[in-house]
Formats: structure tokens, sequence, C-alpha cells
């Protein structure tokens, strides 16, 4: 299998060091490009035997499976690019979410999938969520999980729920993390405690809670229940944060809705010329 990569920014490199090192693929399996295409040879250097592309049409060409790992408003340009070179048997994966499915499938005579990943890939763990298009047959969705399942655990979603799965597992880390830094944060201007060390503390406790998530049998809801004494500390923690942080959550959902509706309109007025208000 050749894999094709056109972008090479932060998500970009993250997929292909991800697939490298996991030996998913090997470096001669993959070409690349970038608008930039001194970052396309950073990777090469990295990993030997990674071809880099001098245009988006080139890592199409000889790819059984084409990422398109770069931002909304450069979309057109890029199908634009490679509308040509682009054969009915091959697999196009978008990983962007205000670019939908239908509109690849309106441009592009492939088959098209879109595929959301995390940066949590980078350390071969956490999701990546898929939405398949019509075009897309058992065995393709088969070579493309396989695929995926090397860097991450593959989970099928309903498009109607791109937005909210994806502020769930990729923007997760960053809203998590914020609230790690502002935990520890009050920890050190509190108590005095060394920064480092409650970041040590809070990282291996962020790690251990994630296992007790996943392969521990837990829920959010037992776990708090577990570590939960009536009336004792943890209980009078929880209290405060019942008090002040739902609502807060409420809005992060709302907030971040509004601004994927404003990225579909925004797609859909470049690639089809439709009037955003």
């Amino acid at each position: 299998m050749r894999i094709g990569f056109i972008g090479t920014g932060s998500m970009g490199s993250i997929l292909i060091e991800a697939f490298i090192r996991s030996g998913a693929v090997a470096p001669e399996q993959i070409a690349a490009t970038n608008r930039t295409i001194a970052k396309a040879e950073r990777l090469s250097e990295s990993y030997p035997g990674l071809y880099v592309a001098r245009s988006n049409k080139e890592a199409a060409a000889s790819a059984d499976v084409i990422f398109l790992c770069i931002k909304p408003s450069e979309y057109k340009a890029v199908i634009d690019d490679i509308h040509a070179a682009v054969r009915p048997e091959q697999i196009v994966v978008s990983i962007t979410s205000p670019v939908l499915v239908r509109h690849l499938e309106e441009m592009l005579r492939c088959k098209i999938a879109k595929v959301i990943p995390s940066v949590t890939n980078y350390v071969l763990s956490g999701a990546t969520l898929c939405v398949y298009g019509n075009r897309m047959l058992p065995e393709d969705i088969e070579l493309l999980e396989n695929l995926l399942s090397h860097i991450s655990a593959p989970v099928r979603i309903d498009e109607d729920y791109t937005r909210v799965s994806s502020d769930l597992s990729s923007c997760g880390p960053a809203f998590l993390s914020f609230f790690l830094q502002k935990f520890i944060q009050a920890a050190v201007d509190i108590t005095g405690i060394p920064e480092e060390e409650a970041t040590r503390l809070a990282s291996e406790m962020t790690l251990g809670t994630g296992q007790l998530l996943t392969t521990g049998g837990f829920t959010p809801a037992t776990l708090q229940k577990k570590v939960t004494v009536p009336g004792g500390i943890t209980a009078e923690g929880l209290r405060i944060m019942e008090n002040e942080l739902c609502e807060v959550f409420h809005d992060l959902i709302r907030t971040t809705h509004l601004k994927y509706e404003e990225d579909v309109e925004k797609v859909e007025a470049r690639f089809f010329g439709t009037k955003v208000e």
C-alpha cells in the first residue's frame, strides 16, 4: 500500500510519524508534499526513504490512500490540482471536520472517507473518528481501519455528530490540559508546591485515570464513587466543581458548534459559490 500526504503541518506530520513509528508502513511507502516544501523535506531527512513530491498531483497520482491534511480554506485549490489525477479506485481521506463527505463526493470521482485524528495518536493512543462515503466498500473500510488501528482506536461515527465527537476526542486533550494547567497553578499559588512536582503528579494521575476509564472497567461516575467517601475531602471538592463548572461545559459545546456551523458555511461558499450571510 502506498500513502500520499498533501499537507505536512502539525497533524499531517503527526500522522506520518505515528504510522512509521508504529510499523504500520515503511517510509518508502509514503509520498508527501506541502505548500512549504521544506517541511516535507525535513520529514524525509528524519525518515529516509520517504518521498517528497513536488506537487499535490504528484503526491496523489501513485497513492492508494491520499490524506488531505490541509486547512478548509485550501481544499478548493488542492482539489482543483488533483482532480484529473485521482482515479475511482483510490481513497481520499479528509481530516478536516467542516469539509463534509458529500462535498468531496461531488467534486472527486474516487472513494471518500473523513477521519478526524487526535494529537494522542502521536503516542499511538486515543481515537480516530471515521465517516465513510457511499463509494467505500467493506474491504476499503477494513483496509483504512487496519491502518488506523496501529496508532489509535478507529471509531465509526455519524457525520451529524462530527463536531461533538471531535470536541471529546480531538479538542479534548487541549481542554483537559487547560483544566490540569489551572489545577496545577492553583496548587502552586496556594501551597507553594514546586510546579515541576505538581505537574508530574497531575500528569501521572491523568495517565492512570485514562487507564481506569478504558481498560480498568470504570465509567466517570463509578470512578468518582470509588474515590469519594461521603462527607470527605473528595466529596467537598466535587461539590465545588458541581456548583462552579457545569454550565461552562454547556457553553463550551454551544460555542464549538456555532464555530463549526460557520466553518461549514464558509467551505460551501468556497466550493459551490453559496452566499454566506
